[in-house]
């Protein structure tokens, strides 16, 4: 079964790019980040007429988050993370698909750090780490996916000395990154590519993509009923190339069924 994540940057903007790759890629369960709609302008025909089925959180301009599930209707089990009632961002949404709980995330970019956005990000972590502890004790399989905005290592980014002070490298990230990683969770590209440089976003700028700049942030955590079912991880990197793209490209997993 393929599993995938997908930071659209604007799912409106960019539908024919998600309907494309829908097409050739065939994932049976798709996590997109970045949607930037309200809840009334997500478009639910288009997906729905492309054999999926959706659940959404959105938001006006920013944020959002949804889970696809080819062929059927994911059933949601939370929209928002929880720990702050007064946090107003689309970021997180849950559903269980095939058995396994699907938890489609939007972490804060933080920048600029240090500041106030920067101090939100590290909540929002803590929240995560907290709520992922919970999902853990299930004993069920989980997988934690989507834009983490976070560089684990150094093998994760073109550039290391360029991006030391950056929201999605400094040293805090990195460690919360790294304490949700040691409560049981794998990495899953990391885990079948342990020395490869794999990057999942480049920027607009400067011919990144070209020059194959780019950043490995965009991840799969895997619970310990599901990752030893893992047989394969990688990037469909070719979308980057195509006109109007987004800034990321897919990111794919199998599972066994």
């Amino acid at each position: 079964m393929k599993i995938a994540t997908f930071n659209v940057n604007g799912i409106n903007g960019r539908l024919d790019i998600l309907l494309r790759w829908l097409q050739e890629a065939e994932p049976a369960i798709v996590c997109l980040q970045e949607l930037k709609a309200p809840d009334e302008k997500f478009p639910v025909k288009a997906l729905n007429a492309a054999g999926y089925g959706v659940i959404w959180h959105g938001q006006k301009s920013w944020n959002g988050v949804a889970i696809l599930a080819k062929g059927q209707e994911p059933l949601q089990t939370r929209r928002g993370l929880p720990g702050d009632p007064d946090d107003t961002h689309s970021r997180y949404i849950e559903a269980i698909v095939d058995g396994i709980v699907i938890g489609c995330l939007y972490i804060p970019n933080g920048n600029p750090a240090p500041g106030p956005k920067f101090d939100y990000k590290l909540r929002w972590f803590e929240r995560l780490s907290t709520y992922a502890a919970e999902l853990l004790e299930l004993g069920a399989p989980v997988a934690l996916i989507g834009d983490f905005n976070v560089m684990p290592t150094d093998i994760d980014v073109y550039a290391p000395d360029r991006w030391r002070d950056d929201a999605l490298f400094r040293p805090e990230v990195r460690a919360a990154y790294a304490e949700l990683i040691a409560q049981g969770w794998t990495d899953a590209l990391r885990h079948l590519h342990p020395d490869k440089r794999i990057y999942t976003f480049w920027k607009y700028f400067r011919n990144a993509f070209a020059r194959d700049a780019g950043l490995r942030i965009d991840h799969f955590l895997l619970s310990p009923a599901l990752a030893p079912e893992l047989t394969a991880a990688a990037v469909d990197k070719f979308t980057r190339a195509w006109p109007h793209a987004s800034d990321h490209a897919p990111v794919w997993i199998d599972v066994k069924d």
